[in-house]
């Protein structure tokens, strides 16, 4: 009866949202309700030296070092950039390249776990974040390696330097988590809500916001209430729950949602003073910060009909896929395994993949649900679904004719190419099941790669 009521509350209709979307099946109810647990260490752990967004991180220990968990293994490679820490005490066995979940082999430090170790932080000191400024802040974000953990794992200190002539009033901390099966960020919301008012708060200092705004879906209002008991007296920070939608997630929809405001096409959110943060990813700063400690590990939630025990657990960084699986029952091949959810989410080469910082989740499916995705793709019979659907208000079938010509730079200088950010809406509702995402990457790909034109 509590879910009918709802159905007549005036505030369950007037949810603030973004125009165009989807609502795909959400999925779930196999994590939800399931508090966060730690897995065990596994023998060895693979940490790529490239798992974000920018240069790699550069090596500052050797084959045969012993190293504690907590401790610096490799330094950031630039600005854009971020270091790497053991996640584990153990010794460093060798460095290789290793297989990714987005496909090529990069260079990877083997750390051989120490089991009978304790596996306590060994490297940490407490600091007063109060008594920081704003640009020792940002450094000390970016020596605790903080990148999005959302996926897209873009360093976190960077958005922490905005151009001087961009002034950010508020930030807004993305719960909303709308890609289906996918419930770490709100477990997170649930059990750390301390850590994420904390985090908040850090932004705000280091960015001189007056305000921030915590945007969750209306499907997770228990992560509201459980947000509204720990929020500041003085009311600069607030949670809103909006529409459940999909990419609800995205920042730029996000900002719509909660502020009506719209981000200019090619610019950041700072051009219209905003700056936008993940849950996870704050909760973590809420948590390292203040302990000068390195990320070390992360949540993901281990999904889908095809795995016996699914949950939302504590990984630490560089943990095979292999033995994850192991752990909580899974029989299947590489080839059920989507590494984050079913719309922006992509298959896996290998099951020695391992976990990296951007990545929230792992959906295992099972033979009969890939018996069930249509293999084939037929001719575009221009219904339209696609431009209803993307909520950036593109014309799919327009550009996924042009790639299939390739004709990529008129995507781009014509039709917007760019401002697509690949959140497969138009492949969703596509009834000739045709691959439009990965047209465009593969147009975006070209294009990056292709010479510059002479001004």
């Amino acid at each position: 009866m509590h879910g009918l009521k709802s159905l007549f509350d005036p505030a369950h209709w007037m949810r603030s949202t973004f125009s165009h979307g989807v609502h795909p099946e959400e999925n779930k109810h196999y994590t939800a309700n399931k508090p966060i647990r730690r897995l065990p260490f596994p023998p060895e752990l693979v940490i790529p030296l490239s798992q974000h967004a920018g240069a790699p991180s550069e090596m500052v220990v050797h084959p045969g070092q012993e190293v504690l968990r907590g401790q610096l293994i490799a330094k950031a490679g630039g600005f854009v950039s971020v270091p790497q820490h053991a996640p584990a005490t153990g010794v460093i066995k060798r460095v290789e390249l290793m297989p990714t979940s987005k496909g090529p082999r990069t260079p990877s430090v083997i750390l051989e776990v120490y089991p009978g170790d304790s596996q306590e932080v060994r490297y940490f000191e407490p600091r007063d974040v109060n008594a920081m400024s704003a640009k020792e802040i940002a450094q000390a974000v970016q020596d605790t390696g903080l990148v999005g953990l959302g996926g897209a794992a873009f360093p976190t200190h960077v958005k922490l330097s905005p151009p001087k002539e961009h002034k950010v009033h508020t930030v807004l901390i993305n719960g909303c988590e709308c890609e289906p099966f996918l419930t770490t960020d709100h477990r997170i919301m649930v059990e750390q809500a301390k850590d994420l008012v904390s985090g908040t708060q850090i932004f705000m200092r280091a960015l001189g916001a007056e305000k921030a705004i915590i945007g969750t879906e209306e499907n997770k209002l228990d992560a509201v209430e459980a947000i509204e008991k720990v929020l500041p007296a003085d009311g600069s920070i607030t949670v809103k729950a909006v529409q459940t939608k999909y990419p609800q997630g995205a920042e730029k929809m996000l900002a719509k949602a909660l502020m009506d405001i719209e981000i200019p096409s090619g610019n950041f959110p700072s051009s219209v003073g905003l700056a936008v943060f993940n849950v996870s990813s704050t909760a973590q700063l809420g948590q390292l910060l203040p302990r000068s400690q390195g990320i070390i590990e992360r949540v993901v939630t281990i999904t889908g009909p095809g795995v016996d025990r699914p949950g939302n657990y504590i990984v630490p960084i560089g943990t095979p896929l292999r033995f994850i699986l192991d752990q909580l029952g899974f029989s299947g091949t590489a080839q059920h395994l989507i590494m984050g959810g079913p719309m922006m989410g992509g298959t896996v080469a290998s099951l020695d993949v391992p976990i990296t910082k951007g990545c929230g989740g792992v959906l295992v499916l099972t033979e009969q649900d890939m018996r069930g995705i249509q293999p084939n793709s037929y001719p575009c019979i221009s219904c339209a679904k696609c431009l209803e659907a993307c909520p950036m208000h593109l014309n799919p079938s327009q550009l996924g004719k042009l790639a299939y010509k390739h004709r990529y730079e008129e995507m781009a200088e014509s039709f917007h190419l760019n401002d697509c950010f690949e959140c497969g809406c138009c492949s969703f509702v596509c009834p000739s099941n045709i691959p439009l995402v990965q047209y465009f990457r593969i147009a975006k790909s070209s294009n990056r790669q292709a010479p510059k034109k002479a001004s």
